[in-house]
């Protein structure tokens, strides 16, 4: 497989993360955040279709960590960052369990316990994950536009996840590390994954 199918490969992947991973968290999550027992009595079915998109997303993120380690392979810190984004992934598969069990709850009480179980472990694995974008954006190198938003957004995960972990007023100042994480990690990520569908990987074809 030469380097443009395979840069093709993880831009469609990233692509696939990006909705399930849109619609596990801002319709289901949320939807369980804001009405935990309504939620898992009138939408079951929707919960289940949430923690499959987690799953998927899971699955396609050990695509694109495949995809760039094939295309990377020659950097001395691709290694490394294949296994912290796999850990990532792996982490975000077994919290799926969490999610999954809220389906047979019956108050609000426990269906909230599991999605915070759920959210902790997610923090754990985005943690990994920011380690990940860091190294990718050393590795990387250019375009220097896409490797600054990396970058940025892999110390806004580690950042993030460190607050809430030390903080214990992190509610406080959610919505600002919210918006700490979310614009670099939108433009660093969906700028990544249209690069590689555009222009990744016709360089190496050159050579």
């Amino acid at each position: 497989m030469n380097p443009r199918q395979l840069s093709i490969i993880a831009g469609l992947s990233y692509l696939v993360i990006f909705f399930a991973a849109i619609f596990a968290n801002f319709f289901v999550l949320e939807s369980l955040l804001a009405a935990p027992l309504e939620t898992v009595q009138q939408n079951n079915l929707m919960v289940r279709f949430g923690a499959m998109a987690f799953l998927v997303a899971a699955v396609f993120d050990v695509v694109v960590a495949w995809a760039l380690y094939l295309l990377f392979k020659k950097h001395p810190l691709t290694n490394l960052s294949t296994y912290f984004r796999i850990m990532h992934a792996a982490i975000m598969g077994i919290a799926v369990f969490a999610l999954m069990l809220t389906v047979s709850l019956t108050t609000a009480a426990e269906i909230l316990k599991q999605v915070e179980i759920f959210n902790i472990m997610w923090l754990i694995g985005l943690f990994f994950f920011g380690i990940h974008l860091i190294l990718l954006g050393k590795i990387l190198q250019k375009p220097s536009f896409i490797v600054f938003f990396l970058i940025l957004a892999g110390t806004m995960y580690l950042l993030d996840t460190a607050a809430h972990f030390l903080l214990f007023n992190y509610d406080e100042y959610s919505s600002i590390f919210l918006a700490l994480v979310a614009i670099p990690s939108v433009i660093g990520e969906m700028s990544l994954a249209v690069w590689l569908l555009v222009k990744g990987g016709k360089s190496a074809l050159k050579e």
